[in-house]
């Protein structure tokens, strides 16, 4: 009889990769979300809020793009221009939403609650920290400068310009454990609140943790999940674990305060030889 043998890595967790805003800072993914809709405004084309918001996870530019591709959005513009939209204006609306977006950064940068709690909890682990985002540099100076004044500081932050492509590629991902030297990638976790950070993780054969509740997925702040009816909530967070499963996330949780324990598990599952 003729076998085959492979190596399985067995160790612990080396590393986590964290998003930004749903995930650290910025609960329901604001900041991004509400310049997206002014700047599709002042083309005199208005956009709903879960237009502004399909795309989330991925670099601005392509974000724009990829809102300009959604077929309401065409004839809209389409009725608005007389035309459909082109690249040319994907660059206009692009160069309207830097400094739009760099504007109001620092207003949506507190802390998700249970962050400070979470970032110990991983340092105890071993764990180093590592963080990818949609933000370019430019705005990460802001984000950076404002999380680190609220205690948050990661070991490494990959903006989608610091590589070929951003989200779902795995690029960020990768350059994160280049800068970090860990490996292999089973030994490495990407935690996200958009679908595109979580096939970006999948992508790189990490493990992968979708947030729903602080998250793009519902698109609420704490204040505004507090109003809803119990039934509401429910709901919207089902809609949410189904998405983030079917995305192919390993688990899905409502915020940070969730990852500890399911690192826990992952940590049994590598024992054991299992991969993502």
């Amino acid at each position: 009889m003729n076998f085959t043998y492979q190596r399985t890595y067995r160790g612990p967790l080396q590393a986590i990769v964290l998003d930004w805003a749903g995930t650290i800072i910025d609960y329901g993914c604001y900041a991004p979300a509400v310049v997206f809709s002014e700047v599709f405004k002042r083309q005199g084309v208005p956009i709903t809020m879960k237009e502004a918001r399909a795309p989330m996870g991925a670099y601005k530019k392509v974000h724009i793009r990829q809102i300009t591709q959604m077929e309401t959005v065409a004839e809209r513009w389409q009725a608005e221009h007389q035309r459909r939209p082109t690249e040319a204006d994907v660059d206009v609306m692009f160069q309207a939403f830097v400094p739009l977006q760099l504007a109001v950064l620092a207003d949506y940068a507190d802390l998700i609650p249970g962050t400070l709690d979470a970032i110990a909890d991983f340092r105890q682990r071993g764990l180093k920290i590592g963080s990818t985002t949609g933000y370019s540099g430019e705005m990460m100076q802001i984000v950076q400068a404002e999380a680190r004044r609220r205690g948050y500081v990661p070991d490494v932050i990959i903006c989608a310009t610091d590589v070929p492509a951003g989200r779902p590629e795995p690029w960020m991902c990768v350059q994160n454990a280049l800068q970090l030297r860990v490996y292999p990638f089973e030994a490495c976790v990407k935690v996200d609140d958009t679908l595109p950070g979580i096939e970006e993780g999948l992508n790189c054969s990490m493990w992968t943790i979708g947030l729903v509740q602080t998250g793009n997925e519902i698109g609420l702040n704490a204040d505004e999940i507090a109003q809803l009816e119990p039934a509401t909530l429910q709901a919207k967070k089902d809609r949410a674990y189904q998405r983030m499963k079917q995305c192919g996330a390993h688990y899905v949780v409502d915020g940070i305060w969730d990852v500890p324990a399911v690192l826990d598990d992952i940590h049994v599952r590598l024992s054991r030889g299992e991969r993502p």
